[in-house]
């Protein structure tokens, strides 16, 4: 077992703990937007392969977080797992974005 101590730990805890708060937040806006409202520059289709996608992604982080909390915040997360999430994140903030700009007007 690991010491607690260890900068590493506190590094984990620091950066990790609030960039999965982060995808959580953004994954459930995200989900809530796909799931009430249509999306008129999309497919339906499309939309619903893009909810597909955010509630398999908040699958996925649920795990890791419980994980997290299951190992007292010493696991790390690697790269090739974050990645398609922020990839997913960027492209539902573009979703959103152009959603709302065609609200206005």
């Amino acid at each position: 077992m690991s010491d607690s101590n260890v900068p590493g730990t506190e590094l984990l805890k620091t950066v990790l703990e609030p960039l999965l708060e982060d995808f959580q937040h953004w994954f459930r806006r995200s989900r809530h937007l796909l799931e009430t409202e249509q999306i008129s520059f999309m497919s339906e289709q499309e939309q619903s392969d893009l909810l597909w996608r955010v509630k398999q992604a908040q699958d996925e982080l649920n795990t890791v977080r419980m994980l997290f909390a299951a190992t007292n915040k010493q696991v790390g997360i690697e790269m090739a797992t974050l990645m398609p999430w922020h990839d997913l994140v960027t492209e539902c903030w573009n979703v959103a974005m152009r959603f709302r700009q065609g609200r206005e007007i």
